[in-house]
């Protein structure tokens, strides 16, 4: 007996990134939003307190699901490698070239002897349309409901202000802890999967504004 293969898109129920905006085979929207970390060994007792309060009042305020993904990767040192070398050519100092070409070798001696992880902070935000049932549809169509229909563009530009309104929910409230938040464009977003179903490559980061 033969067994069809498929290929890894059949599992992934992604149908497009569309400005951005991750939509799902279903029809539903996600956004995905990028947030910073919030060190809280380096705060005092109380503030340790105050960030985990409210926190905590920030996802009871939300009335909606949200996904945190926290991604764990080894860090890439060859930019910055990249940028000392150039740095290294320009110098007209010849012990300031001897001293980075010695700190070049260090950074790589020791990147290669220890595992330097980065961690990335990446929030799931949805939203998906109730689909109408048959009898709310008959009874629309039979007294006086709207028989035009909406575009594909009105329906994703009408639902994608819905899930704006999200995103500034949680941006906003991530924002009074100190959490600085950017949302991923396509580019971002196509980046963001890429690594995940590519480990093994290096493409450029995504930074925080």
């Amino acid at each position: 007996m033969a067994i069809e293969s498929q290929a890894a898109q059949d599992f992934v129920p992604i149908k497009e990134v569309r400005d951005g905006i991750l939509v799902l085979k279903d029809g539903s929207m996600r956004a995905l939003v990028l947030a910073s970390s919030v060190n809280l060994s380096l705060k005092s007792a109380e503030e340790q307190q105050a960030t985990i309060s409210g926190f905590q009042t920030f996802l009871n305020s939300l009335d909606f699901s949200l996904q945190i993904v926290v991604q764990s990767r080894r860090l890439d040192i060859k930019p910055y490698l990249i940028m000392l070398e150039e740095r290294m050519k320009k110098q007209v100092e010849p012990l300031l070239k001897v001293q980075t070409k010695e700190y070049m070798e260090f950074i790589k001696q020791f990147t290669d002897e220890v595992a330097i992880m980065k961690k990335s902070f990446v929030l799931v935000i949805p939203y998906g349309q109730a689909p109408l049932s048959t009898e709310g549809s008959i009874t629309k169509s039979l007294f006086g409901g709207s028989s035009e229909k909406k575009t594909r563009a009105q329906e994703f530009e009408e639902e994608r202000s819905q899930l704006d309104q999200r995103i500034s929910v949680v941006t906003q409230g991530l924002g009074r802890m100190g959490i600085r938040t950017v949302q991923l464009g396509t580019e971002e977003t196509i980046e963001l999967f890429y690594k995940i179903f590519n480990p093994g490559e290096t493409t450029a980061a995504i930074k925080l504004s």
